[in-house]
């Protein structure tokens, strides 16, 4: 190392983490630190700053915020080497071994061209959280990574601000709440609301500021008789005020629809005991209890039931000095150092890095809970993030089992939470719960204190109507999986009781000719037929017939008819069967609707209902002509519906392509269509005569942009007239 400022800057992190950890490897870190500097030597940060500012930056976060082992603080120098210089993870692995490569490549974002931010996000998570599973230090890094850049948040543009701060609201601070790392999750917060809603922060900022002397003098007013009968009964104590965050402060100002002057615990004080002994910490509580009248309703004993992160202390809310509220926390010095370092406080590595908490390691679980079963790709977006934000929970109610097991639940938890974190047959088979005694609703809110007891019965199922109010991601989760597993088997049974229809009748009918047979019939797709077939909603028997006087009387078509309109029909078919359905009013029910002609609407167009006499709901796009003259007349009998939302599926679409034959064409074409975002090609059909050419293309898309996207491209390719949508 020759750069003076950078051997300043190595002798700086080498002393703080002989001041902050336990043991240091100081040859590790030099190599770390001379690797990670030489990677990103030439990279600029969009401060304007040399790039490796970042990772020195983010592990000195590491050595003294979550300060952990110097395996951390070497990960944290090269956490982005992977992913923003030539160097790969294997090189990583080479140079440092299996360990430091490993909590690299899980900080190493995923980035992929073809998917949307969403799902690259969604993915990203996925990726962090495995990585978790393995190595505690994947998180602590990126902890500190996450930091960093919203420290620097203002260099970037506004947009890109505002999205990383909703994320980091939304993700991170939650997971560092989840983690025990208080001052990081309150950082965090802060730094996320000060990007998203800027004039409310510095609204507060500047009253806090205004008002800051003024609670410096009230906190030392309030201590003094406190520290003088501490003094007395021989205890050993700091004692502090405790500054208030503004993000909290902002949402107990929104909870409570009151003025910054009004949110009584802006006074807090924090008692730290040099004691072993947790029993100390109640003795002191009596203390300030005797001196200051306490709240009974503001009393949380966290030190016999802990929160799941391991947070221990009394909170107490007295009447202070001038009737003002004071909030007290009381705890030990080793249960600060909990609160403070969370995770890394109490983490014990052997060589498999596992958890000495049981709590936390019962948590970890949950990660393979979410994922063991899921393929790559296969959970949507919205239900990774929703699985996210269920359990990254901040309030906790404590519930208790007859025989007194202590279950800690997410604060909006229900009866079928209770029996699911019970067991998952438990949940399968509850049929009633009993609250204290006294027989409850399934939907009943449980509170802190409550004894739960499930009612079970082996006759009883899940209820597709429990997943509305199950407020952990494992009941909705098995709710989920239930409600699946039975829709496939009854569509199973309904097509082997078609099956044996068509046998009795000694007929045949393949399944394009069933699809285009039952849309005829106005049914949805070939599944909701089985499912009619197996709920008796369906008369097989009267189908059959009607199948078998129609193939007497055929209604002649001419060739190129039959072409042209059975290609569409399969496309259309296929289209609107991929998606699962119309929602109507936020629900899958089965609510009779088809599709008009007029405009013939696929996934990815926006669409509106009209209520018929007979049809049910007729399902049209928003821009139809006719559909604009019905709103007008008869507005009454418009209903909003819309598609299934589900990240990751991909919609059916047809594309009419016409133009001058030339040699290469379609090859040109195919070429054209599958380069964008690697567009994936169903069927091609085209014919040529006099030098012309008319096709037609089935292609897989996103949405109605990416369809969009492509019919430009082939409109740029040469001798093409014209590209559209196909329709009828």
């Amino acid at each position: 190392m020759t750069n003076p400022k950078y051997k300043k800057k190595l002798d700086d992190l080498l002393a703080l983490c002989q001041k902050t950890l336990p043991r240091v490897d100081e040859t590790l870190i030099r190599r770390a630190f001379d690797f990670g500097f030489n990677a990103h030597r030439h990279d600029i940060r969009a401060s304007g700053e040399p790039y490796f500012d970042h990772p020195y930056a983010v592990a000195k976060i590491v050595a003294k915020e979550i300060p952990l082992d110097d395996v951390s603080v070497a990960a944290a120098l090269l956490h982005d080497v992977a992913e923003d210089t030539d160097y790969q993870i294997k090189d990583i692995r080479e140079e440092f071994g299996p360990t430091v490569a490993d909590i690299v490549d899980g900080v190493t974002k995923i980035s992929d061209i073809f998917k949307s931010h969403d799902l690259t996000q969604a993915e990203s998570y996925r990726k962090m959280l495995l990585s978790m599973v393995n190595d505690i230090r994947v998180m602590l890094v990126k902890f500190g990574d996450r930091l960093h850049n919203m420290r620097t948040l203002e260099y970037l543009p506004l947009e890109k601000q505002r999205r990383l701060a909703r994320e980091t609201l939304d993700i991170y601070a939650p997971f560092a709440h989840r983690f025990g790392l208080a001052n990081i999750k309150w950082e965090l917060e802060d730094l996320s609301f000060k990007h998203l809603n800027r004039e409310a922060y510095d609204q507060i900022a500047r009253d806090l500021k205004s008002r800051r002397r003024e609670r410096e003098h009230y906190i030392r007013k309030f201590s003094i008789p406190i520290e003088k009968r501490l003094k007395e009964q021989g205890f050993k104590f700091e004692i502090s005020g405790r500054p208030k965050h503004i993000y909290s402060i902002y949402n107990k100002m929104l909870k409570r629809n009151k003025p910054l002057e009004e949110v009584y615990d802006l006074f807090a004080v924090r008692i730290i005991l040099d004691t072993k002994d947790p029993n100390d910490c109640f003795a002191v509580y009596g203390i300030v209890s005797d001196i200051y009248i306490p709240n009974s309703e503001r009393f949380k004993n966290y030190i016999s039931v802990p929160k799941k992160n391991g947070y221990q202390s009394i909170h107490t809310t007295v009447v202070g000095p001038e009737g003002k509220m004071v909030e007290v926390q009381i705890r030990t010095v080793s249960m600060h150092e909990v609160a403070e370092k969370g995770v890394a406080a109490h983490w014990a590595y052997k060589d498999s890095a596992v958890s000495s908490d049981p709590e936390l390691t019962s948590w970890v679980s949950w990660v393979r809970e979410i994922f063991e079963n899921a393929a790559e790709g296969q959970v949507p977006t919205q239900q990774l993030l929703e699985s996210f934000k269920l359990n990254l929970y901040q309030d906790e109610i404590y519930v208790f089992t007859p025989k007194g097991e202590l279950k800690i639940l997410p604060s909006a938890s229900t009866p079928i939470d209770f029996a699911y974190e019970i067991h998952s047959k438990v949940g399968d088979h509850c049929i009633a719960a009993k609250v204290n005694g006294r027989i409850v609703p399934l939907d009943t809110r449980l509170k802190s204190g409550d004894q739960v007891e499930i009612l079970t019965s082996k006759n009883q199922t899940p209820n597709p109507d429990w997943e509305k109010f199950a407020g952990t991601h494992k009941a909705k989760a098995h709710i989920r999986r239930w409600i699946k597993d039975e829709q496939r088997k009854a569509i199973d049974e309904g097509k082997e009781q078609w099956e044996r229809r068509l046998k009795r009748a000694k007929l045949s009918i393949n399944e394009d000719d069933l699809v285009r047979f039952i849309r005829d019939k106005k049914i949805e797709n070939i599944a909701a037929f089985y499912l009619g077939v197996k709920e008796g909603k369906i008369d097989a028997d009267e189908l059959i017939a009607l199948y078998q006087e129609e193939q007497k009387h055929p209604q002649p078509v001419s060739v190129e008819e039959s072409r042209i309109d059975g290609l569409f029909n399969r496309f259309i078919t296929t289209a609107r069967g991929v998606t699962g359905g119309i929602v109507l009013n936020g629900t899958h029910d089965n609510f009779m609707h088809n599709y008009a002609k007029c405009c013939q609407p696929i996934p990815g167009d926006e669409v509106v209902g009209f209520v018929t006499t007979g049809e049910g709901i007729k399902i049209h796009r928003k821009n139809c002509h006719n559909i604009r003259t019905m709103m007008k007349t008869d507005a009454r009998r418009i209903v909003d519906v819309q598609w299934p939302s589900d990240n990751g599926v991909l919609f059916v679409a047809g594309i009419r392509v016409a133009g001058d034959d030339r040699p290469s064409m379609l090859n040109d074409l195919t070429h054209a269509i599958s380069s964008y975002s690697n567009t994936n090609i169903r069927s091609v059909n085209i014919e040529s005569e006099d030098g012309q050419f008319e096709g037609t293309f089935i292609v897989n898309v996103e949405n109605t942009e990416h369809l969009a996207r492509i019919l430009e491209k082939i409109k740029r390719v040469q001798g093409v007239r014209g590209a559209e949508r196909f329709e009828e």
